[in-house]
């Protein structure tokens, strides 16, 4: 009996020691089991942190964070999450790194990223802004006030139902066997009331499952009381009953929980699985790094030596360890890119590489304009040591040189073949008189 009461004084003394928030902060402790009560379904604004207790960044941030939280009593709502404990709500809301702050406004499907500094002055500013364009918002009538959807079909707390795909007797081989997407499918009765419960947990998940796998994984709905032909082809017996279909592959039976986040976490697993590498591109011109940086969170970039100094074999084997590691990584949906030593000139400028040799590589924020260079060797380890400090939040940054993307230049791609030395011209002096020249300038 001693040992135990000391077992649970120990337990409890290791999570105090862990835990950055307590319950006389003013601060909300925010779980999967209270989020979608507490802000989802609230009309009030919310600023949420995403942390985890090991994090630096998190540690300093904490007394800010509850310092803005008692300055903003009664105002706006300010939480935070235990990412770390609970990772499938952070992935819900595509966090990768600590901390990481959203705001939860007007429409609470879709929060938007916190830009501001970190000081709890800062904190407070940003969040008196969010308020008042939430308040414009609401007067000029474009707000629906808890967020969620009002549309005609029917949508749930959470999610829009018009992100479920109903599927049918007629179109369930076209849009799922045939298709390349991979597929979460729940067959339902609509009198069933553990059907009735799933509902707003199926349409929250379905939208965040299409927004952040940009459609390669969907979810659908088949009313196996009136499309009884595919029902019964998949030997539907009880509901709600969830299949897994791959393309080629016999469906299995999902096995996860039946909240969102269960929900979302098998779907995003199912994604990494069966996604390709993301493709490792050449910077040839501005549209690319834009495209590819924008529309990622994060943007790795090396700059691989000159073709003369490597040969083609020493330049596929660096781009076959990037390529390597970003199937590793495939599941934070990154970009890729590389360029040739001294053909971005600008770009390498900007991220101080120059000094360090090459090859070099960097990993850039385009929404932060931060950026952190590879101090490490440009290998399997080092280059999986720097990303994964970085996806931990663990990483060392500093500003983009100018605050801004560097200029880039059109290039021409690489074709893959050795380089060759420019040829000189040669010049044919068989009529040039050179000893009547020399005596003329000895004269």
């Amino acid at each position: 009996m001693r040992e135990l009461i000391l077992g649970v004084l120990v337990c409890s003394l290791v999570l105090s020691v862990q835990a950055l928030y307590s319950s006389s902060d003013d601060v909300v402790e925010l779980t999967p089991s209270n989020f979608h009560r507490e802000v989802i379904q609230s009309d009030s604004l919310w600023l949420v942190e995403f942390y985890a207790p090991w994090c630096g960044h998190c540690k300093s941030l904490a007394p800010d964070w509850k310092k803005a939280a008692t300055a903003l009593k009664g105002i706006v709502k300010i939480g935070a999450v235990d990412a770390d404990q609970h990772n499938s709500l952070g992935g819900q809301y595509g966090v990768r790194g600590f901390p990481t702050i959203k705001i939860f406004g007007a429409n609470k499907n879709k929060p938007e990223e916190y830009q501001g500094g970190r000081s709890s002055q800062a904190i407070v500013d940003g969040a008196m802004n969010a308020l008042r364009s939430l308040v414009k918002e609401r007067l000029s009538g474009k707000s629906g006030g808890s967020g969620y959807s009002k549309q005609s079909d029917g949508g749930s707390a959470g999610g829009s139902k018009k992100d479920v795909v109903e599927l049918t007797d007629d179109n369930f081989d076209k849009l799922v066997l045939e298709g390349e997407e991979v597929w979460l499918v729940e067959f339902f009765a609509p009198w069933c009331g553990h059907c009735k419960n799933l509902e707003p947990e199926w349409a929250a998940a379905a939208s965040a499952v299409k927004e952040q796998t940009k459609g390669r994984v969907r979810l659908g709905a088949v009313d196996a009381t009136v499309h009884q032909a595919v029902s019964s082809r998949y030997g539907i017996r009880g509901f709600p009953t969830i299949k897994i279909f791959r393309k080629g592959e016999e469906p299995e039976d999902y096995q996860g929980g039946r909240s969102r986040s269960d929900i979302i976490e098998r779907a995003m697993d199912l994604f990494s699985d069966n996604a390709a590498p993301p493709e490792l591109l050449e910077i040839l011109n501005e549209d690319v790094l834009k495209k590819t940086c924008e529309d990622s969170q994060l943007c790795v970039i090396a700059v691989l030596p000159h073709i003369l100094d490597t040969g083609a074999a020493g330049r596929n084997g660096y781009l076959e360890v990037m390529m390597k590691m970003a199937d590793k990584y495939k599941k934070k949906m990154w970009g890729w890119l590389w360029t040739e030593a001294g053909a971005q000139m600008e770009l390498e400028a900007a991220l101080g590489i120059g000094g360090f040799g090459y090859p070099a590589m960097a990993a850039i924020n385009t929404r932060k304009m931060k950026f952190a260079l590879l101090r490490g060797s440009f290998s399997d380890t080092g280059i999986h040591e720097f990303l994964r400090e970085l996806s931990f939040g663990r990483g060392s940054t500093s500003t983009l040189g100018g605050g801004a993307m560097p200029k880039i230049v059109a290039a021409e791609p690489w074709d893959g073949k050795d380089g060759q030395l420019p040829v000189e011209e040669e010049y044919d002096l068989s009529d040039v008189d050179l000893d009547d020249d020399f005596e003329k300038d000895e004269l």
